[in-house]
């Protein structure tokens, strides 16, 4: 049996550049992306905080250290500059590989920088 984890995510990232005219993708800061293990072209998935909005498109390189998170094509009809989101990237395991595998997670300030890092999501309480 295969199973699709949550590879890493870059959380509550916050929307710099919204480029209708761009060619496609999202363009995240490169230092981001390697702190992520996230790999140029790889598929993403975006979730917008502000708006619900959901979409799959793939990462591009941005300009390191720059802070940017350009969501650029189509999908700049569901992000706008100062939004909210959370980028994702996924694996398809084996099921004998899942058990031992942890995610990369990279927290994020307002600014788009590394405010801490994790492998784990805490235990939700009540």
């Amino acid at each position: 049996m295969q199973l699709i984890l949550l590879k890493a995510k870059l959380h509550q990232a916050h929307v710099t550049h919204s480029e209708l005219e761009y060619e496609g993708s999202c363009a995240i800061d490169s230092v981001l992306l390697d702190s992520a293990g996230i790999q140029e072209y790889e598929q993403i998935h975006i979730y917008n905080m502000n708006n619900g909005e959901r979409f799959t498109t793939y990462a591009i390189r941005a300009e390191s250290n720059s802070g940017i998170i350009s969501v650029n094509g189509a999908a700049a009809h569901k992000a706008s500059p100062g939004d909210r989101v959370i980028i994702c990237a996924y694996a398809q395991l084996a099921q004998h590989e899942a058990s031992n595998f942890k995610p990369t997670l990279v927290y994020l300030n307002q600014n788009n920088k590394i405010t801490h890092t994790s492998d784990q999501i805490p235990v939700q309480v009540a």
